[in-house]
């Protein structure tokens, strides 16, 4: 892309009044944006009406700005720094399916996913995972184990960089993929010049290494709270299917899900403990149809050949409890959902000191975790 065509489809962007759907109008019928600006009033006029064409007649006043920011963005690593635009050969074309595709997307990854439609190529075996911002241990645990064995058959790992289950899915993509394969992709709320939230900035470094970091939005764009929303219909756009880990009924995951499904693909939902409201929404997600799983493997059964094969059943089924030793039996009375120090007396019998003496042990060993209020959870690795 030269300077005069990034131009254009910068201009055709910041235009007001022309959002994503009146650009395709406008792009289906006078071809590249630039043919746009060069079209007569009247042809303009027939097409958007005379608010729009007079809004398309004067030049945006951030528009030097920003190509100056852009280009000078991409020239300063053209190996990595990307923008893609909806005539490109590389554009996504799962994304065309949407009722409002990205007029832009400004991508930041490697030479090698980038080259002819090697984002097209991997796709289709792309799924996304997203849930809680504040998961429970384990259902960190669960979205950092299903990305690991997801992307170690070559499945694409799909999220947004928030905190919690993003996070927990990112990392586990990273470390499941074999080398050369894309691992994850980020879908962000702010310009890909930004990191959000600050605490992930080693993370995003690491996703850029082995996987590509997306955005419709800007350089220059900061978090706001209108954007992540909206970026969620891409997250569910890019991915073949949806798995929800955990999710409160108001939880932005559900609109990602609702999307997803929307778009006629598959959601799945991983289950929890019906006193967690944390897992709220993945059990409304299942009454409403989505495909309750307790496996990687549930979900490459589902979906078949569309992702490869499963993986090893041994490397993903949850891991034995000790051989021996009161720490069994204690996570036996435990159950899987939080427990109090009251309850877990009543169920086994112990005394405070002993009980709390195993409980550390446990905590020490990884098998449980503390959490808010005072509760206990067996923590389950898959």
């Amino acid at each position: 892309m030269d300077r005069d065509e990034l131009a254009a489809w910068l201009r055709l962007e910041l235009t007001p009044g022309v959002g994503n759907t009146t650009a395709r109008q406008l792009l289906t019928a006078f071809g590249e944006p630039q043919r746009v600006f060069d079209a007569s009033a009247l042809a303009i006029e027939q097409v958007v009406g005379s608010k729009v064409r007079s809004a398309l007649q004067q030049e945006p006043e951030p528009l030097a700005s920003l190509l100056e920011t852009t280009w000078q963005w991409l020239q300063s690593n053209p190996q990595q720094h990307r923008v893609l635009t909806l005539g490109d050969p590389g554009y996504p074309q799962t994304l065309l399916n949407m009722e409002d595709p990205p007029m832009l997307l400004y991508g930041l990854g490697p030479a090698q996913f980038w080259s002819g439609d090697a984002l097209n190529r991997v796709t289709p075996r792309a799924i996304a995972v997203v849930g809680s911002r504040n998961p429970t241990p384990q259902g960190a645990i669960n979205a950092r184990q299903f990305a690991q064995a997801l992307a170690r058959v070559g499945v694409t790992i799909v999220s947004g960089l928030a905190l919690g289950v993003d996070a927990a899915a990112h990392e586990g993509a990273l470390e499941g993929a074999p080398d050369g394969q894309l691992a994850t992709i980020a879908v962000v709320g702010t310009g890909l010049d930004r990191v959000y939230p600050r605490q992930h900035r080693d993370l995003s470094h690491r996703i850029a290494q082995r996987g590509v970091l997306l955005s419709e939005y800007p350089l220059g764009t900061p978090p706001m709270s209108a954007n992540f929303p909206k970026r969620n219909r891409i997250i569910a756009g890019l991915g073949c299917a949806t798995l929800v880990v955990e999710a409160a009924l108001q939880s932005g995951s559900l609109i990602t899900a609702r999307q997803a499904s929307e778009q006629g693909k598959d959601v799945f939902a991983i289950p929890g403990s019906i006193h967690s409201t944390q897992a709220k929404g993945c059990h409304a997600l299942i009454k409403q149809g989505a495909k309750l799983v307790e496996s990687a493997q549930d979900i490459l059964e589902e979906l078949g050949a569309a992702v490869g094969p499963p993986p090893d059943p041994s490397g993903a089924q949850p891991e034995g409890l000790p051989d021996s030793g009161d720490g069994n039996d204690l996570l036996e009375a435990m159950g899987f959902g939080p427990m109090g120090l009251d309850a877990l007396q009543a169920r086994t019998g112990l005394g405070t000191a002993t009980l709390q003496a195993q409980l550390m042990e446990l905590e020490l060993l990884g098998q449980l975790a503390r959490m808010p209020g005072g509760l206990f959870q067996r923590l389950v690795r898959i």
